[in-house]
Parts: structure tokens; sequence; C-alpha cells
């Protein structure tokens, strides 16, 4: 036991943050506040011995019950709404000694057939041997008023299952595995979830959200497992094709595969090489000419490529028109003067099975879609509008003037069945699809949406091929356009609506690779601006300050709502994991809190969706804030444009604060001020389409803040980081 007071000496002015050094505390189970059946996360009065006042527990401590002597470990907290509570982090739990507990245990009614008046009457009868007679003796319960043999079988029945519940976690927790993940596998696996483990552990990062190959690794080693087992080379061959896959490749290379798992894990070649046999023998990979695929990666790969094909190989549904005559109207009606290059579009689009419009922002896009629109509704076409995002969506719907879907809403994701509902054989009902920043959807996501077009449709992709790439894996925007297997207009004269904009030019200046202008004199009236310092623990200091003061100050911004920082990186001084904590203090420093996975969420807090989560309709990318948390229910509410979302506790990794995040997690939205820092400390991340990215993200005002070398570095890098991809190739084949 620690020297740290106890409850009924402690006051809410003694913390003034979480303490960080693991804390003990002991006692019994006095009551349940809450439980939350499907993740264990629990609220509990307990009672600890020589003191007066119960405690407040709160912490994954799944099927406890009142009267069970538990052993924690943890941290103090003090919650301004809730008080001092202790936050689990481990537990021993041992089952109650005296008669008063077990009664207090046995009526909780978790033993299907005991009561809280039968529980009595065990007890009364039994007294501290009643669990030992339920264990090992069962048939003496039948000397009990009001037991009968069926009764009798269902106690032992019920018994044997909680017992089963107890020593799966109680094995789980014994290797290294956290009550919170030790839930989920019991969720999963059931009562054979020991058997799997020691079987093959490694089956957990396969099969259970937030265990990755590390964590398994680690559990696998604890058991004392070979450490050139075959099922630790597979896992290891699966995890890094899956890392590659996070960073956008659709499959690697047979001997850069071998070398990155290597990179990971020391193990011998030939090992490795019979592991990505065995995973082609069960077919979780796909080897195509020594390009090693995830078995899902190549079904979608390659059914984009056939679907393209089939599109336009496909007869078109429509009645002939006279084209020029049809551009030409829609000019009339929309009162404006196309270029060359516009009419051009607009005729490819109204005309082609399969067809992509590109380029930067200013050069007309929405002009050429609003044409395009207005012609196909004259000829009673029935058209679909969709964007990868929800954000992306309401911004096609406010430009167009006709409704837009996520790319999910309109194939109709059911959760409840894991797929969509829109496919091959349920296409959707329409004449044309457009898609919305087309260079956002990954090759998985597109897989499906042509999938489920009708082949006698027509499809026109929009977007900037020369932003970052999707986040998932692939690039089918790039591939597409170089493969020139479909017809395409390119975009580059900026129109008048863009030309007062000093963003809009200094964008098209950086995709140029041409240094961005900038004015030194920062009181002279510009959407543009530069900031230079070189150290990054000053660029850091200027964003917090710009983010927090000068930009509200000067320009009339909420900062919470309308200013957004932009990080190349995620780690480091200025990463986004820094400046997100940084930003939290100075705009959001007080207030009920709750510290899950690393990450502190307060009430107020701006937070982003990570994952999608089509149980709950929101998506990675979803701007909310946290409306409240409720520490007795373990849940936490965020409001997002379309309404509130509950989280669990263990749910919260699918969040991330949002003060700061990362370019890429800023694909296909706007915000009406951006923050970038730019520095050398970013040196791997510098490349153009990033600053490219980062600068058309901001609506009325960027501001760059680092030094002009690091910006310059990003100019002159033209080359991203290759993806592999097999699309271009099976395009022309």
């Amino acid at each position: 036991m620690t020297s740290e007071p106890e409850p009924t000496q402690r006051r809410a002015s003694d913390i003034h943050a979480p303490s960080t050094a693991p804390e003990q505390l002991r006692g019994e189970v006095e009551r349940i506040v809450y439980s939350g059946d499907e993740t264990g996360y629990t609220v509990c009065r307990l009672r600890v011995p020589g003191k007066l006042e119960f405690a407040t527990v709160v912490g994954s401590l799944p099927g406890i019950q009142p009267g069970e002597r538990l052993e924690l470990e943890g941290r103090w907290l003090n919650h301004t709404k809730y008080g001092l509570q202790f936050q689990v982090s481990t537990y021993t739990s041992h089952l109650p000694a005296s008669a008063n507990a077990i009664k207090r245990y046995l009526s909780s009614s978790f033993v299907k057939g005991i009561g809280p008046v039968m529980a009595g009457r065990l007890v009364d009868r039994f007294g501290e041997d009643t669990l030992e007679v339920i264990e090992t003796d069962a048939d003496k319960l039948i000397e009990v008023k009001g037991i009968g043999p069926a009764r009798v079988t269902s106690i032992q029945t019920s018994w044997e299952a909680q017992k089963e519940v107890r020593n799966v976690m109680i094995f789980l927790q014994g290797h290294g595995i956290s009550s919170s993940y030790a839930t989920r596998i019991y969720k999963v696996y059931g009562h054979e979830a020991i058997g799997i483990v020691k079987h093959n552990p490694y089956r957990l990062a396969q099969d259970i959200r937030g265990i990755g190959f590390k964590t398994a690794d680690g559990i696998a080693q604890n058991m004392g497992m070979d450490p050139h087992s075959p099922f630790r080379a597979q896992a290891v061959v699966e995890y890094t094709l899956n890392e590659l896959a996070g960073d956008g490749h659709m499959f690697a290379p047979l001997d850069e595969l071998v070398a990155a798992c290597i990179e990971r894990v020391e193990l011998p070649e030939g090992l490795l090489l019979e592991g990505v046999e065995a995973l082609k023998g069960y077919g979780r990979v796909i080897e195509d000419s020594e390009a090693i695929y995830l078995r899902g990666l190549y079904q979608a790969e390659r059914g984009v490529a056939d679907s393209i094909k089939a599109l336009i190989a496909a007869p078109m549904i429509r009645k002939d028109f006279d084209t020029e005559r049809a551009v030409s109207w829609a000019q009339q009606r929309m009162e404006l003067d196309l270029t060359g290059t516009q009419v051009e579009a607009i005729e490819m689009a109204v005309t082609q099975k399969f067809s992509v419009v590109t380029g930067g922002p200013g050069t007309g896009k929405t002009t050429i879609l609003k044409a395009v629109l207005l012609i196909l509704e004259a000829l009673s076409l029935k058209t679909v509008l969709a964007a990868p995002t929800g954000r992306a969506a309401k911004r096609m719907s406010e430009a167009s003037g006709h409704e837009a879907k996520t790319l999910h809403r309109l194939l109709d994701f059911r959760p409840g069945e894991g797929k969509f509902h829109h496919d091959q054989d349920n296409p959707l009902t329409t004449d044309v699809v457009v898609i919305d920043e087309s260079s956002m959807v990954d090759t998985v996501l597109m897989y499906h949406l042509l999938k489920a077009v009708p082949r006698e449709a027509s499809v026109l992709l929009v977007g900037d091929v020369d932003q970052l790439p999707s986040v998932g894996p692939g690039n089918v925007l790039r591939n597409i356009l170089e493969s020139e297997a479909v017809p395409f207009v390119s975009l580059i004269d900026i129109f008048r609506q863009g030309e007062r904009s000093e963003i809009v030019q200094q964008a098209h200046r950086i995709n140029q690779g041409l240094m961005p202008r900038w004015s030194k004199d920062l009181l002279r009236r510009s959407d543009f601006y530069v900031i230079t310092a070189d150290d990054p623990d000053r660029v850091a200091d200027l964003i917090v300050e710009l983010a927090a003061e000068r930009i509200p100050r000067r320009f009339g911004f909420d900062p919470m709502r309308e200013i957004q920082v932009l990080c190349p990186m995620n780690r480091g001084g200025v990463g986004s994991s820094t400046l997100n904590a940084r930003l939290q203090e100075a705009l959001n420093p007080d207030g009920p809190s709750v510290t899950r996975f690393g990450r502190t969420f307060r009430i107020g807090d701006k937070v982003l969706q990570t994952v999608n989560d089509y149980d709950k309709d929101v998506f990675n990318g979803d701007l909310g804030w946290v409306d409240g948390i409720e520490m007795d229910s373990g849940t936490m509410t965020v409001a997002y444009e379309d309404g509130e979302v509950s989280y669990d506790f263990s749910e919260l990794d699918e969040l991330l604060p949002a003060y700061a995040i990362s370019v890429h997690r800023s694909q296909g939205s706007e915000y009406p001020a951006v923050v970038v820092p730019v520095t050398t400390q970013h040196y791997p991340l510098l490349q153009r389409n990033l600053l490219y990215t980062a600068v058309t993200r901001g609506r009325r005002l960027v501001v760059l803040v680092g030094s002009p070398r690091a910006i310059a570095i990003s100019v002159k890098n033209r080359s991203t980081l290759e993806r592999h991809t097999g699309l271009r190739k099976w395009l022309v084949e």
C-alpha cells in the first residue's frame, strides 16, 4: 500500500492534475453503481478497511459483484462533478469470504436461480461454506427450502458459466492483457478464448479491434511461445502488408516485403518466405508476378480495373442530342462565357461513359459541374452526386445546388450485415454518377462504388490530382489519368473568382514548383501570410499565439470553430500531438474530462472521428465537439453537424483531439482559417503536394509559420512517396 491519503482525507484542492505513479487500493465491493455489459466499464463503491466513507472506483471491471474483494492498481482523479475517484488500470478479484459478503454477492442475481431471498436461505444454511458447496457439492443445495433438482441444475450451469468468464479474464490479464481488451476478447471468442489465445495468440491481431501485431507478439513472448514459430512469421507478414497498406501501398514486391518484415522482427528470410507461402495457401494473400497482395486489396484493385473496362464497353442508353447546342444553351442559362477547355470538359462529361475532370482551386470545376447537371436534367437523366466525406458532400451540395451524399450513404452500408446494400446484384437506380473530391477515394471504396453502378450508366470523377492521394491504399485518380484509358480534361486556367485570392494564386505557384510570394508587412490586409521562424520551439509558440489570440483578435475568427492547425506530421514539437495538448491548454484548460488511450478529452474540445463507425453513422474525418461526459455511465457525447453521438469510454480510441490535425486528415474539408507549421523538422514529409493540399484547405485565411528553407524544400520536392499499385497496368492490359 502507498502512503497516499485515503479518500476521506483528500480534498479537491489537493489534486490539480492526475497522478502519474500507479497507486494501490484494496477493499470489498459494496455496491455497483453502473455496469456496461458490452464494455465491462463499471462504477462501484468500495468499502476500504479502516475507513468510514466508501471509495468510488471506475474502470473496466467486467462481471464484478457486490461482496467481492478487489486489489486494484490505478490512480486517483478528481472529477469536477463526481468528486474523487480511483481509476483502475489493473485489478485482482477474490471471492467473498464472510457470510454477509457472500449473501450480498449472491443477491445480485448473476447466478440464475438465486435471488436475494434464496441467497439469504443459502447463507443461513451453509454460512461461510456456501460458495464451496455450490462449487464442489451442489447436491446439498436441495436441503434448502425452495430448491429442487431443476433449480440445482440451473444454479450449477450458471455458476460454471460465471466461473468460466472469470477464468478467462484472469488468464488474459495474467498475460499482460488489460481488462478492457480482455472484455473485447471474451466478447469475440467466448469460452474458447483461453484455448484460442494459447494456441495462436497472433489471432488477436486479426480479430480484436485495438490489438495489433506488437501487442499480440508481446503476449506470445510472455506466454513463452517459440520466437521462430510459424505463427509469428505469418503474423509479421500480414502485419507488414497492413502497415504498407496504411502507407498507401496496394502490394509489396516479395523482396521488399521480406526486408520490411526483418526490419520489424528479426526472423530468418527462409521462415518468412514459408510464412508467405502458408498465407497464400490459406488464401489470405495473393501473389501476382512477385507482387504480394492482401487478398481483399487484390480483389479490390482488379475489380476497379474490370468495372471501368466494363462500363466503357457497355452501350450508353441515352437519346442522341446536339452536344454543341446543349453547351451553348447551358452557357446562356448560367450567363457565363465559358473557355474552350471548359466547353471540352462539359461535352466530354455528358457524352462519355467514364470521364475525369481534374484541376486546382479556382479553375472552374464547380462551373463545369453546374453546367453538366443542367444539361443532364434537361435530358431527363437521373443523376446522383456523392463525395468521400460528409464535409465534402456538404460542400458539393452547396456549390451545385443539388443533394450530394457520402459514398457510404449512397451505397447504403448496413452495419448489421457488414456490407453495402447496393452492389452488382442490387445496383443504384441512376443514369449518371458524379463523384467530387475523387482523389480522396481509395481503391477499396472505389471498388464497392463501381460494383454498384449499372453498366448502362455513366460515371464522372471530379477532383484535384495534385492533392495528396487517399488516406486509404491506392492512388486511383492518378492511376486512371496515367493509364490514359479514359477521357479526361485537365483545367489549368484560374478564373476571375479566384484571381483576387492570394490563397489561390500562391497555391498554384506552389503546384508549379515556384516559391509562394508574401509580403513582409504583416499589417497589410491579405488572405495569405508567411511568418518566418527557424527554431521549432518558437514555431510552436507562434502557432499557439496565432490560433488562440492574434488571428481571432485581428480577423474575428472563432478559435474553436473557424481556425484549424494543419501539421505535416503527428510527432515532434510542432507535430499535431504536441500542438493539440498546447492548444487545448490555451483554449479549453478546465472542466470535466476523461483520459483514455493516452488522450484527455474535455467538454468543449474539438475532436475528430478517425474510423468509419457505421453503427454510430459517423465516419473518418467527421469533426465534432465534446458535449457531455458522464462518469457514472462511462460515456462521452460528441455533437456533430448531423446530431449527437454517444461513445463508451472504451471506444474513445476512435477519436482524436482536433485543434491540430494532420494534412492528410484534412482532405475533402475546407476551413475559414488555416495555420500550417513548415519546418525542417518535418523533412521526410516536405513534399509539394502536401504543402499544396494544406494551403488549399484555407478558404479565407492561410498562415504558414516556419522557415523559408523548409518551404523551398517542399516546393522543389515533387517526388511523393511512390505507392505500389497495379491499377494503371491492369487498365491498359
